[in-house]
Parts: structure tokens; sequence; C-alpha cells
């Protein structure tokens, strides 16, 4: 199987289907190949290929991971009365913060629940990798 299937079994699983089933549904959906010698060696070597790059991107959201928790960001924002803010401080605006400091990071990232609509610091949690999340302090000050 190259893909997990329901009641059938997961990813990289030998399994025993009828012949119509595996002919007319999983190998036309891409879910499962015929287990000939030559395609489970295809399959084991994209499977350690595989391997080795999600082990290099889990390297590297782990190096991302220190050099964020190194890293606070200051967001000025303008306040009324009762330090109040005009508006809010939200994702968009963290990321251009992470930006002007040279930290190349996609928006999508940053896990804020909810825009930040009071002075204070915060800790926002940036998932980076699937194994890897990373806290970044952000201070929201007035101007």
């Amino acid at each position: 199987l190259l893909e997990d299937v329901a009641r059938l079994g997961k990813s990289g699983d030998k399994v025993k289907v009828a012949d119509g089933y595996g002919r007319n549904y999983l190998i036309p959906q891409k879910l499962g190949l015929l287990a000939t010698k030559s395609a489970v060696k295809v399959y084991e070597h994209h499977q350690r290929m595989k391997n080795i790059r999600n082990s290099k991107s889990l390297r590297q959201a782990e190096h991302m991971a220190t050099q964020l928790e190194n890293t606070s960001i200051t967001a000025t924002v303008q306040v009324g009365e009762d330090n109040k803010l005009f508006g809010s401080v939200t994702s968009i605006d963290i990321h251009k913060l992470l930006t002007e400091q040279g930290v190349d990071l996609d928006r999508k990232k940053i896990q804020l629940e909810e825009p930040l609509k009071e002075l204070g610091v915060f800790t926002i949690p940036i998932k980076l990798h699937s194994e890897v999340e990373a806290k970044l302090k952000v201070w929201v000050v007035k101007a």
C-alpha cells in the first residue's frame, strides 16, 4: 500500500486483496501497487529518501526553533484611554516584525488563536514541524 486505507492497512503494508479490488480501485487511485520484486525495491528506495528528507527538515526546524526561542519582538501600537489598543496585533504583524529582524518564516506557522488586543508580554507558539514547536515572545507596547 502506498497510502493508509481504512480497514485494509497502513502505508507500506503488504496485503492480499481480490484481483478486481486491486486492479480497479487501489492501483488507479494510487493507493497501492502490485508487489513485484522491482516495485518493492523502488518503494523501499522512495521510503529511504523520504526518511532522509524528513530528518533534514527536522534538523532545520530544530535549528530555527532555537533561533526563535532566543528572539523577542516588540510591537508598538497606538493606544487610547485606559491603555486600550486601536486595532490589534495579528499574525500578519508578527510576521512583518520577524521579517524585519531577518527571520524567514511562513506566516501560516504562527499559531495565534486570537489577535492580541492588550498591552503586555505574550508567548506565541510557532509550529515549525510536526514534531517541533517554538515559543516566541511578543512585547506589545504603546507608541
